[in-house]
C-alpha cells in the first residue's frame, strides 16, 4: 500500500497527526503495535493511574468544538476516562478507518532509487510513502526487568505497564510493588485498601507532590470554556506548557515567611507543578535547597514512624531533578498496618523464590509481584524497530552515542523521517500533548510550504544537527538536572549513553525557534526536488 504519510503509534501524538495530515489532504495510514489505540493511555491500566497534568490542558486543542462538548469530570484525570477522551476523539473525526491495529513495525528502511520509505510489520506486511512520522511516545518501552528465580515464582507477575485486561482480584492477598516512581507511588494506595499485606520494594526515595485533585465543578468548567483560548494561549507561553507562570523572583531573595506561603499555595494546587513557584527553583540549588526542604517537611509530617519517615523522605538529589510524582495518599499508606517498606538500596533483591522475593537473606511471602519499574525512556520505543536511513545507516548506529538530530525532529541520513516528541525537544520536561501538537502544526506548515514549492525531500543538515546538540547540552548544563541520574540522563538503563535527553529551554523558548527556523525559510533543513522526481 503506498501512501503519502505513514505515522507509527497511534497514541495522542499519533492520532493528531493524522487528523492534521489527513486535513491537509494527504493519505495515511497510522501503524499500531496494540489492539487498540491511546498509547501509554492504553497500555498502562494499572489501579490509580492518573494524569499529572490538568485535564482543560492535556487535551487537544485543534478543534474548539471538542473542547466545548467534552466534559471532564476531574482535574487530573484518570485513566479511564483519558482513554474515553482519546476514544471519542477517534470516533469524533473518523479516524479509525486509517489505523491499523495489531501491527508492530519491524523495519522502517529509505530507498534511495525511488526516495521513498518501506515500512514492513512484523507479520510481513509492507506500506511504502514519501514521508514517515515517529509518534512512538517516550514512555512506551517498559523495562524488561526480571531476577535470578523468577520463572520458579508460583504466584502472578505483573508489569504496571502491560496491565492485564482482566483487573486482578488483590483481595486477601500478599502484595509486591516493586519501584517507586509514578507508577509505584499512585498505585500504592488503592493497593492497600485492597490487599492484606502491601510491602513496597524502594531503591530510591522520590519527591511527590499532593495531585489537588477534585471535581469539576459546573462553574469552572464553563468558565475555563468561556476563556479557553486565553488558556491555551498562557500555556503556549509558560516555561512548561502547563500555563504557570512563575513568581519571577529568586527563591532565596523572597522574605522567609513569604517564601513558606508561597510553597504552601502551590502545595495545596500546583502539582507538578510546585518546581515552577518561583523561577530559579531548577536552576539555582540555593533555591532548590528552600523547595526541597519545605517538601521533605511535608512528607515527615505525613509518616507517622521515625524509621520509616526517615527511609521514605529523598535527601540526595535536587528536587524535581528527577520528574516528580503526584499522588493521592501514597505517604500516609504506611500509617496502615498492612503497609510495609523494605528499601533495596540497603538490602538488594537477590532472587525470587517459588514463594516470594528473597532480599537480605530474609524471605518475603506474596501472591502477587507488580514491577512498577519504569521505561527505557526517549530512545527506547524509537529504537525497537530497524530504521534504516541513506547508506543503510540504522538509526542505532547514529545514535550509539545517544540521540542526535535538528530541533528534536529530523536527523541528518534520514530523509522525510520526523520524530514527535523525542530526545532533543521539550517533551518530558513540559507537558507533552502541548508540545506534540507545536511540532506537529509545525511539520504541517514545513509539508505545505515544501508541497507548494515542488520538493520532495527535507533533510536535516549535519551542522544544523551539530549546533542542535551543543544548544541541547549548554541549556541542560544551565540547570540543576545534570546532577542527577535520571531518565533525563539516560540513567535508567545499564549501558545506555550517558548524555542529556530532552530540551530543557522551555515550551515558549522552543516555539520561538521553530517559529524562526520556519521564518529564515527553514534553516538548518535541506530542501529538494529529488532526481526521482524530476524524472517522473
Amino acid at each position: 500500500m503506498d501512501v503519502d504519510a505513514i505515522v507509527i503509534g497511534a497514541g495522542f501524538a499519533g492520532l493528531r497527526a493524522l487528523h492534521t495530515f489527513r486535513e491537509q489532504g494527504q493519505s495515511v495510514v497510522v501503524l499500531e503495535a496494540a489492539d487498540g489505540i491511546g498509547g501509554v493511555w492504553y497500555f498502562n491500566q494499572y489501579p490509580g493511574a492518573r494524569c499529572d497534568v490538568e485535564s482543560f490542558d492535556y487535551s487537544y486543542r485543534f478543534s474548539p468544538e471538542l473542547e466545548q462538548e467534552w466534559r471532564w469530570s476531574e482535574r487530573y484525570a484518570t485513566q479511564p476516562e483519558i482513554l474515553r477522551y482519546i476514544n471519542h476523539v477517534a470516533d469524533r473525526f473518523d479516524l479509525r478507518r486509517d489505523i491499523e491495529l495489531d501491527t508492530r513495525v519491524a523495519s522502517a528502511r529509505f530507498d534511495e532509487a525511488s526516495s521513498r520509505w518501506r515500512v514492513t510489520a512484523d507479520d510481513g506486511r509492507v506500506w511504502t510513502a514519501r514521508r514517515v512520522i515517529l509518534a512512538m511516545g517516550q514512555l512506551s518501552a517498559p523495562k524488561d526487568t526480571t531476577y535470578p528465580g523468577q520463572e520458579s515464582f508460583a504466584g502472578q507477575i505483573i508489569y504496571s505497564a502491560r496491565w492485564p485486561k482482566t483487573e486482578p482480584d488483590f483481595a486477601g492477598k500478599r502484595v509486591a510493588i516493586i519501584g517507586t516512581g509514578s507508577s509505584g507511588v499512585q498505585m500504592t494506595p488503592v493497593i492497600a485498601r485492597k490487599a492484606a499485606q502491601l510491602t513496597v520494594f524502594q531503591r530510591t526515595a522520590n519527591y511527590s507532590i499532593p495531585a489537588a485533585n477534585a471535581p469539576v465543578s459546573d462553574e469552572e468548567d464553563q468558565a475555563v470554556k468561556a476563556g479557553y483560548r486565553q488558556r491555551r494561549d498562557s500555556a503556549r507561553n509558560s516555561p512548561s506548557g502547563l500555563g504557570f507562570v512563575p513568581d519571577t523572583r529568586s527563591a532565596v531573595d523572597v522574605p522567609a515567611d513569604e517564601r513558606e506561603a508561597a510553597y504552601e499555595a502551590a502545595w495545596n494546587r500546583l502539582g507538578f507543578g510546585f518546581a515552577l513557584t518561583f523561577k530559579d527553583i531548577l536552576l539555582n540549588q540555593a533555591s532548590n535547597d528552600t523547595a526541597s526542604e519545605f517538601i521533605r517537611r511535608k512528607i515527615a509530617a505525613q509518616v507517622d514512624d521515625p524509621a520509616l519517615r526517615e527511609k521514605l523522605i529523598p535527601k540526595d538529589f535536587p528536587f524535581g531533578t528527577r520528574r516528580p510524582s503526584v499522588d493521592s495518599g501514597y505517604f500516609a499508606a504506611f500509617n496502615r498496618d498492612n503497609v510495609a517498606l523494605v528499601d533495596i538500596s540497603e538490602t538488594p533483591i537477590e532472587a525470587f523464590t517459588p514463594a516470594g522475593i528473597c532480599t537480605g537473606g530474609t524471605e518475603y511471602p506474596f501472591d502477587i509481584i507488580i514491577y512498577a519499574t519504569g521505561f527505557d525512556a526517549f530512545t527506547g520505543s524509537l529504537l525497537k524497530p530497524e530504521v534504516i536511513g541513506r547508506g543503510g545507516v540504522s538509526l542505532r548506529e547514529k545514535w550509539a552515542a545517544g540521540p542526535v538530530s535538528f530541533l528534536g525532529i529530523g536527523v541528518h541520513g534520514f530523509p522525510n523521517l520526523f520524530i514527535i516528541v523525542g530526545p532533543g525537544s521539550p517533551s518530558l520536561l513540559s507537558n507533552v500533548l502541548l508540545s506534540s501538537e507545536e511540532q506537529i502544526d509545525w511539520l504541517s506548515e514545513l509539508f505545505a510550504y515544501c508541497d507548494a514549492h515542488g520538493f520532495d525531500s527535507i533533510e536535516a543538515t549535519e551542522q544544523a544537527e551539530r549546533s542542535w546538540v551543543a544548544h541541547v547540552n549548554d541549556r541542560a548544563q544551565e540547570t540543576l538536572y545534570p546532577k542527577t541520574p535520571s531518565y533525563y540522563l539516560g540513567a535508567e538503563m545499564p549501558n545506555k549513553p550517558r548524555v542529556f535527553m530532552p530540551y530543557s529551554g522551555g515550551v515558549r523558548g522552543y516555539r520561538r525557534i521553530l517559529e524562526k527556523t520556519a521564518a529564515l525559510g527553514y534553516e538548518g533543513l535541506t530542501l529538494r526536488m529529488t532526481e526521482h522526481r524530476v524524472d517522473a
